[in-house]
Parts: structure tokens; C-alpha cells; sequence
């Protein structure tokens, strides 16, 4: 008999909706009918998952694991905190990846026209496994705003993309992590289309603990996956 945790739905009242108005695209995006479930076969729970067995030793090290001439531009935090499972507890050897801009704002992607400088010393992705106490931890710059085209004079806040692996593809998990007191948090219809209650639980919190003198500060982003506490998902 299998040891492997049930499956268990989403609890949506923590996850924004596939329609939001104010952010423009998920008019053309969101399902226009009702979802029909489906039951999640064996293999669909089971496999595959890439990139467990092939990551290097600076793939959570985003300042370093494309520097050519140096470090990347900016100011150098720390980004950790605990991958948990709806009852508290440690989910371990999860592949948690992130991408991001640069401190500039602007991705190193050939889609991305914002005019601002691209570094050659930053990629902006990053990946690592979470240890036995379900602990990820990342160092990089932090990412600037940039403008998007949502509506009129539109800027999305310093934000860095999470993507979570589980036992398969199937059970992949996408969020987006802020910062606190960033004014454009009240003005981004991503971040505001998550229900209220649970807007918070995106927002890390600066630590002391986590900053290392003279180096870099340091920031606590848990990720719950699933229950009341979920840390909201994107669909």
C-alpha cells in the first residue's frame, strides 16, 4: 500500500480568480465555461519531474550563477523561508525555481521591450531543493519595478516569481512574492486581485535574522501549500 500523501483540492477562497477585470488579460485567458474536474490518474501524481538530480552549486545563488565581469547591479538580499503542507509541516526535497527582473526592471527575455539596461551578470533564475526542514533559501538582487500596459502609466511592484514542484508536472504551483511597503501594491490589479484576506500572505517580511552585516538584507517568504493558511496561487 502506497505511503504517498492524498491528493487534496484547492481551496479557492485563497487563490485569485481566473477573471479580474482590472487586470486586463484575464479577460482573454480565464475560462468562459464552468471547469469539469477531473480525477488525477497515477501517473499524473507520480511523474515525471525534472531537474532534481541536475542542479548546480550555484543555481540558488542568482548574483554568481551567470556572472562574466562581476556581480550583477543592485542591492543583494537574501530570500528564504519553509515550503509547508496544509497541517504545518515540512514538505522536503521540493524543487522551488525563481525568476525575476533585474534592478533595472527588465526581464532577460527577448519579449520584454521595457528601455532599460540589461546586465550582463544577471540571468534572474534560480533554483534549489528544499531541505529536510522543508527550508529554501536564494541570494539575489532585488528586482525594480517596470511598466506593463495594464491601463494608463501602469508599474508592477518588485515582485519575484516562485514555481513550486511537487511529486509530478501535475502538481506544479506558480505565486509571486512583494515586498513590504511598496506604494504600487495598492495600485497593482495582480496583487489586488487576490481575495483580501489572504493578499498579505504574499508579502515577505524583512528579517534581522535572516541579514548578513555588511552584506546583504535579508527577507522570510513561507509558502503553505494547501488549507486555510495557503499562500495564494496563481491559475
Amino acid at each position: 500500500m502506497s505511503d504517498r500523501t492524498p491528493f487534496k483540492p484547492r481551496d479557492w477562497d485563497s487563490h485569485p480568480p481566473y477573471l479580474y477585470p482590472d487586470y486586463k488579460s484575464t479577460a482573454l485567458r480565464a475560462p468562459r465555461k464552468p471547469l469539469v474536474p477531473l480525477a488525477p490518474s497515477l501517473s499524473e501524481l507520480t511523474g515525471p519531474v525534472f531537474g532534481h538530480d541536475s542542479l548546480g552549486p550555484l543555481d540558488h545563488d542568482l548574483t554568481r550563477n551567470a556572472a562574466k565581469e562581476g556581480e550583477p547591479l543592485g542591492e543583494r538580499i537574501i530570500v528564504t523561508g519553509r515550503v509547508l503542507d496544509e497541517d504545518g509541516r515540512p514538505v522536503p526535497q521540493t524543487l522551488v525555481e525563481i525568476w525575476q527582473a533585474n534592478a533595472a526592471g527588465r526581464y532577460l527575455h527577448k519579449v520584454d521591450q521595457h528601455p532599460a539596461p540589461l546586465d550582463p551578470n544577471f540571468l534572474g533564475a534560480g533554483r534549489c531543493l528544499t531541505d529536510d526542514a522543508g527550508r529554501y533559501r536564494f541570494v539575489t538582487i532585488k528586482p525594480g519595478a517596470y511598466p506593463w500596459g495594464n491601463h494608463p502609466n501602469a508599474w508592477r511592484p518588485n515582485h519575484i516569481h516562485f514555481s513550486l514542484f511537487g511529486p509530478s508536472l501535475a502538481t506544479r504551483l506558480v505565486t509571486q512574492m512583494y515586498f513590504p511597503g511598496d506604494p504600487l501594491l495598492a495600485l497593482d490589479p495582480i496583487f489586488q486581485g487576490t481575495p483580501a484576506a489572504a493578499r498579505d500572505r504574499l508579502i515577505a517580511a524583512f528579517s534581522l535574522e535572516v541579514t548578513e552585516p555588511e552584506w546583504a538584507l535579508g527577507y522570510g517568504f513561507d509558502i503553505v501549500l494547501r488549507g486555510r493558511a495557503a499562500t495564494p496561487m496563481e491559475g
